[in-house]
C-alpha cells in the first residue's frame, strides 16, 4: 500500500478529486496527510472530515526559504510517503527538496509545458493568441514548472474566453488527468526515461476536454 502526502496552499480541489478518486477506485495507496504552509487553507478541514490527518508549516513562521523547506521536509518525512504531490501548493521549493524526493514529487500546472511556466497562464494564453490550452502533471525538478511529462489535458480556448472562464474549463480536465497520473504512478505503470514519461502498456497520456 503507497503512502500519499499531499501539500495544499489553498482550498484544495485537486486534492480534493485525489482522495475521493483514491478511494472509490480502490488504489493501492493511501492519502496518509495533507500538509498546508498557510494555516487558514480551506482545504485543510476537508481533509480532517475525511480523517486525514493535517498539519500546517507557515512559511511565514519560518526565518528563510531554507529553514521553510527543511521544517516542511521533517513534516513530510513524518508520514514517510512512497509519493508527494503538489495540489495547488503555492511555494517555490529549493533545490535540496527537490532531489529529496526526486522521482516522487508531482506537481500539476495549469499549462501546455514548457508553455507559460509561472503565474496568470490562462491571461496569457488568451493574449498569446493561442488557440489550445491545459493543464500538465509532471515530475517536479529543481527548474520552475519544469520535469519530465506524465499526462497533459488540451481545451480550445474560444474567441469570447476571459481567463475565469479558461480557467474553470482547464480545471475540470485537472481533476482527471492528475487522479489517474497519480494512480498509474501508484500501480507502477509509469517507467521514466531520459527526462520522458511512458506508460507501461501504452495507455493515453493526454486528454480532449
Amino acid at each position: 500500500m503507497k503512502r500519499i502526502v499531499i501539500l495544499i496552499s489553498g482550498r484544495g480541489s485537486n486534492m480534493e478529486a485525489l482522495v475521493q478518486r483514491c478511494a472509490v477506485e480502490g488504489w493501492p495507496a493511501q492519502v496518509v496527510a495533507v500538509i498546508a504552509n498557510r494555516p487558514d487553507a480551506a482545504g485543510l478541514r476537508f481533509a480532517a472530515a475525511k480523517g486525514i490527518a493535517t498539519a500546517v508549516v507557515d512559511h511565514k513562521q519560518q526565518a528563510s526559504r531554507e529553514a521553510f523547506d527543511d521544517a516542511l521536509r521533517t513534516c513530510i518525512d513524518g508520514f514517510s510517503p512512497d509519493l508527494v504531490v503538489l495540489a495547488g501548493f503555492m511555494r517555490i521549493l529549493g533545490a535540496d527538496f527537490v532531489r529529496h524526493y526526486e522521482g516522487r514529487l508531482l506537481n500539476i500546472h495549469p499549462s501546455l509545458l514548457p508553455a507559460f511556466p509561472g503565474l496568470h497562464t490562462h491571461e496569457r494564453a488568451i493574449s498569446a493568441g493561442c488557440k489550445l490550452h491545459g493543464a500538465t502533471v509532471h515530475f517536479v525538478t529543481s527548474e520552475l514548472d519544469h520535469g519530465p511529462i506524465v499526462m497533459q489535458s488540451v481545451v480550445p480556448v474560444r474567441a469570447d474566453d476571459d481567463a475565469d472562464a479558461l480557467a474553470a474549463r482547464v480545471l475540470a480536465t485537472e481533476h482527471v488527468i492528475y487522479p489517474q497520473s497519480v494512480r498509474w504512478f501508484v500501480e507502477g505503470s509509469l517507467a521514466v526515461c531520459d527526462g520522458r514519461v511512458t506508460h507501461r502498456d501504452g495507455q493515453s497520456q493526454w486528454l480532449v476536454g
